[in-house]
């Protein structure tokens, strides 16, 4: 799976105005990403970024990602070419007046995140499923791609004992 960007999800990026720790101001200058966010790089907001794991089987590349709390008709997964794109939305809870909430921590809004196919990948036959906030991605890989077994000398697993006797 190539191209796929490593990226940390730390709050501390998104340090407030007030605190003024340079290093954490660095750091959010860094990471911040002018066409992500509409907010400007100290802004009180936290968008919301799942984080993602990729694995490669002998059959298969695995992907799963973190969406809790986002329901199935809120995730859409798309294939375009070699690239498979994952974008969904956590909605915000509703605010009722007179409520009084001594921190907000959790993340709220869109998310989308691309990631570039490998040629032998079989984008046809994707499966995904949502299951307890991961969602799991099975890409196959087509059976022209998969490793075969050559033995040596061109005699077969298991006619050794045959050619012998």
């Amino acid at each position: 799976m190539a191209n796929l960007i490593r990226r940390e999800n730390r709050d501390v990026a998104r340090a407030a105005p007030r605190e003024l720790d340079p290093f954490r101001m660095m750091e959010a200058l860094l990471r911040w990403d002018p066409f992500r966010s509409e907010a400007g790089w100290m802004s009180d907001t936290v968008e919301f970024a799942p984080r993602f794991d990729v694995k490669e089987t002998k059959e298969a590349y695995l992907v799963k990602a973190d969406l809790p709390g986002i329901a199935d008709r809120d995730v859409d997964i798309t294939v375009t070419g070699n690239v498979l794109t994952i974008s969904g939305q956590r909605e915000e809870e509703r605010r009722e007046e007179g409520e009084r909430y001594y921190t907000t921590e959790r993340s709220y809004g869109r998310f989308s995140r691309s990631l570039s196919l490998p040629e032998g990948a079989d984008a046809d036959n994707v499966k995904a499923d949502l299951k307890d906030g991961v969602l799991t991605l099975q890409i196959p890989k087509r059976p022209e791609v998969q490793p075969k077994r050559i033995s040596l000398g061109g005699v077969a697993a298991g006619s050794e004992s045959k050619a012998k006797a």
